[in-house]
């Protein structure tokens, strides 16, 4: 599989060996559709270097997109800069459109 590599854990709860953090990655919409997955672990120690092992991913379609979304952790807007754990969600939460006809 493209893109694929495998993680090597440490027998330590929390860790993934060299490869620093790795955090929960949930895509929504069109994220979710050029991704071709709803959700994944990327390997980054900030909000920031999740997003951009993200974009190493899944290409510039999605590099694209990335631009008009919001990201999140654990629910909240934070800033790039943020630290992220084993333990973390970063969303990355496009425009949705619709409403009632």
């Amino acid at each position: 599989m493209p893109g694929w590599r495998p993680l090597f854990v440490t027998d330590v709860e929390g860790t993934a060996g060299t490869l620093g953090d790795v955090a929960s990655l949930r895509l929504f919409a069109r994220a979710r559709e050029i991704a071709g997955t709803g959700a994944t672990d990327v390997a980054g120690d900030t909000v920031d270097e999740v997003v951009a092992e993200a974009v190493r991913r899944f290409g510039a379609d999605f590099a694209d997109l990335l631009p008009s979304c919001r990201i999140w952790l654990n629910g909240e807007s934070v800033p790039g800069s943020t630290p992220v754990t084993d333990n973390d969600e970063v969303a990355v939460l496009p425009p949705v459109s619709g409403g009632c006809r």
